[in-house]
């Protein structure tokens, strides 16, 4: 993998930590992007398989918060193989006798990443809380509706721009967690209290509010490290260092309340009444770490390419897969109104990309076809 990869010319990078008037892109243009490819596919098997090993945790008679939440960042000694495969290639190509840096990041960027991994081990601390109560099919949708979390975050750090078709798919995924609200109880797992299932729902939404607000804050951090005079270009290697960071600060946060909850002492003893046994244990949890640090990576990688929002967007397409696989893999109930608050998130998604579609033939028209300045000729 080519991480050295510097990101697509972007003039924000060059005006400040905002950019006035940006959308997202053309879609297809960043889809001929191997990375991004790469990028996309990693959050395509985290997104769907996280909350699938998490729920089956929950299934299986694990009852740790804590546990399910610092699984969701304790993979991040994965970044450090491409961390050393670009080290290792910027120093063959370094100057003989010249110092080539293991890290890249400033002081700054790396007080900003640490920052956002407490957001982070806070997040995953609300979403394990909420799928320790709520049916994956249910928890899934209202994850989604992060989107409009991040659209609006978008729009107040870094300018986003707006088009009809975005605020529609903000304005439908918002409709469709409403619609499970009213419904909240419906589905209800055996053995989940009211009180229960209703703290779950509230702080599931809580966690799509705070990734919402986190997303936009990584682009900004990204934003305000490239407009800083002599701070080094925005590359592929620097991103997957702020995700290193981020998770080990998460990491150690989520850490710090196992200690409290005693949850260390606790996992022989839970392992042992396992439903998949010992060893089905050990690797669920492993399983764990692993897919959810796909997704963390991926999710900064379509950042780092795209934007916030497109970020958002992509995890929102994923809904039907994790949807599908919890019915079969689960037995979860699905009735009708997940369904339409279903159609309502793919309806979203659809209208989002379309209007990037439209957006991206309107700039090439523009580019192919500059306006004419007619010249007034003085008598």
């Amino acid at each position: 993998m080519e991480v050295e990869t510097p990101a697509p010319p972007q003039p924000w990078k060059d005006a400040g930590a905002t950019r006035p008037g940006r959308s997202c892109g053309s879609a297809s243009r960043l889809l001929r992007n191997p990375i991004l490819v790469v990028n996309f596919v990693l959050m395509v098997f985290g997104t769907a398989g996280g909350p699938l090993f998490l729920r089956a945790y929950f299934l299986r008679g694990g009852t740790r918060k804590w546990l399910t939440a610092f699984l969701q960042t304790a993979g991040f000694p994965i970044l450090l193989v491409p961390l050393f495969a670009s080290f290792s290639r910027r120093r063959r190509r370094g100057r003989p006798g010249g110092g080539v840096p293991f890290f890249l990041m400033t002081p700054r960027l790396l007080a900003a990443s640490a920052g956002i991994g407490v957001m982070t081990g806070l997040d995953d601390l609300l979403y394990a809380y909420g799928l320790a109560y709520l049916p994956v099919s249910t928890s899934s949708i209202l994850i989604s509706t992060q989107l409009a979390f991040t659209a609006a975050f978008a729009l107040l750090l870094v300018r986003q721009r707006f088009t009809a078709f975005s605020v529609n798919a903000v304005a439908l995924l918002s409709v469709g967690a409403a619609m499970l609200g009213m419904n909240a109880g419906g589905d209800r797992p055996a053995g989940v209290s009211k009180a229960q299932y209703g703290a779950g729902f509230a702080m599931t939404l809580g966690a799509a509010a705070l990734f919402g607000l986190v997303l936009p804050v990584m682009e900004r951090c990204q934003a305000r490290h490239a407009a800083r005079p002599g701070a080094g270009p925005v590359t592929y290697t620097l991103v997957i260092e702020m995700q290193l960071v981020i998770g080990l600060t998460a990491t150690i946060f989520t850490a710090v309340g196992m200690l409290v909850n005693n949850d260390f002492h606790a996992i022989p003893e839970e392992a042992r009444q396992f439903g998949f046994g010992r060893s089905g244990y050990y690797l669920l949890l492993a399983g764990s770490a692993a897919t959810y640090q796909c997704f963390f990576l991926g999710t900064i990688g379509a950042i780092f390419f795209g934007s916030a929002l497109l970020s958002g967007v992509v995890m929102t397409v994923l809904i039907p897969v994790t949807e599908v696989l919890a019915v079969m893999l689960f037995n979860e109930p699905f009735n009708g109104t997940k369904g339409v608050a279903l159609v309502l998130s793919l309806w979203g998604f659809v209208s989002y990309f379309y209007g990037e579609v439209q957006t991206a033939k309107a700039n090439r028209q523009s580019e192919n076809n500059p306006p004419i300045v007619e010249q007034q000729l003085n008598p």
